[in-house]
C-alpha cells in the first residue's frame, strides 16, 4: 500500500520534534527513476502557505525527484521568513539526497501563522533521509497527520504498473482543487502532460467533491510522481481510471475521518441540466449545517434538502423535485411523498439523491453530519 507500491520509490518518516506530542511529524518521498515526471493541483485559496507556492513554481518543468513534508506546522502566513524556511527544507533534502533543491516540492500542514522550528525540521530532514526504504510508505502517511485519528493510503494497478498514494486531512475539507495533502506515485512510464491531465480529471470528481465543513486551506497539494521503473507505457484511459480509482479511495478516508463525524453522507444530484448545476446543488445541500444536524440526530428531514436546492441558481421546477434518504423517496414532486418515518438513519452511511427533472447531468458530493465532537475538537484546536 502507499506510495511505495510503485516500484522505483523509497519513503520514511520520522519524530522530528516538531510536534510537542513527539508523534512523527516529516516524511520523505523519493523518485529513483529513471523518469521524474511529475504533475500538481493546488488550493485555490488566494492565501498560500509559503510552501505551496514554492511548489507551484518547481512542478513547472514537470519533474520531481522528491517531496518533503512535514505535519505540526502549516508555515502560512509566515511572511519572508516563512519563505526563507521553505527554500532551506528543499535545500536540505536536496543536498542529503544529491539532487537539485529545484526538484524537491515541499508540503506543510498544521497551525497557520506561527515558524517552523527549523533546526529541528532540518534535523529531522536529514535523519528521514538516512531511514528511506522501499517500504517506507506507511511510516511516511503517519507522519504527516495532524487532527486525522488515522493515516490514509490506497492503490491501484494496471497490467504491469501500479499507482499508490497516502494523504492526510479530517478538517478544512472543501477546496478549489485538492484536499489537504496528498502524494500519488506510479511506476508507469507517462509522459509529464499525461499525468497533468490524469490526475486534474481524477481530482475534478473526486478531491474537488468532498465538502466536508464548507472551509479550505491554505496547504491544499496533490502531486504525483512517476519513476517510469516499470518500464511500461500504459493505456491513457486505462492509467486515468486508476489514478481516479486512487484519488477517490483517499477522498472516502478523509471524510470518513472528518473531525467529529458520525455519518458519511454522499449527496448525489441527478436529472440535472448540466453538471455544474448538479455541482453547485450537491455543495449546496452538503454545507447546509441544519440539515447536518438533523441527520446527525437521525432525522430524515428532507425539507432541509429542498430550502438547500432553493439557494442556488441551477435550472429546475420546485414543484417536480424528488429526495430519496437511504432509498426511501421522502419527498415526490416538491412535496411529502413516503413516510419519513420509514428512512432507516441508523447506521454510519447516508445517501441522499436528488433529482431535478430537468436534464440528464449528474454530480456527487461527499460530507458528513454536524456534531458536538465537531465544535469540540476545533474549539479547543488553534488552526
Amino acid at each position: 500500500m502507499s506510495v511505495t507500491a510503485a516500484r522505483g520509490f523509497a519513503a520514511s518518516g520520522v519524530a522530528a520534534g516538531i510536534k510537542d506530542s513527539g508523534a512523527p511529524d516529516l516524511a520523505l518521498v523519493v523518485n529513483r527513476g529513471p523518469s521524474y515526471a511529475a504533475a500538481a493541483v493546488f488550493t485555490s485559496n488566494r492565501v498560500q502557505a509559503a510552501p505551496v507556492r514554492w511548489s507551484r513554481r518547481v512542478i513547472g518543468d514537470g519533474t520531481l525527484a522528491a517531496v518533503v513534508l512535514n505535519s505540526g506546522g502549516a508555515n502560512a502566513c509566515t511572511g519572508p521568513a516563512g519563505e526563507d524556511d521553505t527554500r532551506v527544507m528543499a535545500e536540505r533534502t536536496a543536498r542529503a539526497l544529491r539532487v537539485e533543491a529545484e526538484q524537491v516540492a515541499v508540503c506543510s500542514t498544521g497551525l497557520i501563522g506561527v515558524r517552523l522550528p527549523m533546526d529541528r525540521v532540518t534535523a529531522g530532514i536529514d535523519t528521514a533521509a538516512t531511514e528511506l526504504s522501499d517500504d517506507g510508505g506507511e511510516p511516511a502517511a503517519v507522519a504527516i497527520k495532524t487532527t486525522d485519528s488515522v493515516h490514509k493510503t490506497a492503490i491501484a494497478s494496471g497490467p504491469g504498473w501500479t499507482v499508490g498514494g497516502m494523504a492526510k486531512g479530517a478538517g478544512m475539507l472543501a477546496p478549489g482543487l485538492a484536499t489537504m495533502l496528498v502524494v500519488l506515485t506510479t511506476d508507469a512510464d507517462v509522459s509529464a502532460p499525461l499525468l497533468d491531465s490524469a490526475l486534474r480529471e481524477a481530482v475534478r470528481t473526486t478531491f474537488d467533491r468532498v465538502d466536508s465543513d464548507g472551509c479550505m486551506s491554505t496547504n491544499d497539494t496533490v502531486l504525483l510522481l512517476a519513476s517510469g521503473a516499470s518500464g511500461v507505457r500504459p493505456d491513457p484511459a486505462g492509467f486515468t481510471e486508476a489514478v481516479h480509482g486512487v484519488c477517490l479511495d483517499l477522498a472516502l478516508r478523509l471524510v470518513a475521518d472528518a473531525e467529529g463525524a458520525s455519518k458519511e453522507i454522499e449527496v448525489r444530484v441527478v436529472g440535472a441540466a448540466s453538471e455544474p448545476d448538479a455541482v453547485t446543488v450537491g455543495r449546496s445541500i452538503a454545507r447546509n449545517n441544519l440539515l447536518k444536524c438533523a441527520l446527525h440526530g437521525e432525522d430524515p428531514n428532507w425539507g432541509r434538502v429542498l430550502s438547500a436546492i432553493g439557494t442556488t441558481s441551477a435550472v429546475f421546477d420546485p414543484d417536480r423535485l424528488d429526495v430519496s434518504i437511504n432509498g426511501v423517496r421522502v419527498c415526490r414532486n416538491g412535496a411529502a411523498g413516503e413516510p419519513r418515518d420509514t428512512v432507516d438513519l441508523s447506521g454510519r452511511q447516508v445517501t441522499i439523491t436528488v433529482d431535478l427533472r430537468s436534464g440528464d447531468a449528474s454530480a456527487t458530493i461527499w460530507t458528513n453530519d454536524l456534531t458536538a465532537a465537531y465544535v469540540h475538537e476545533n474549539s479547543a484546536y488553534s488552526s
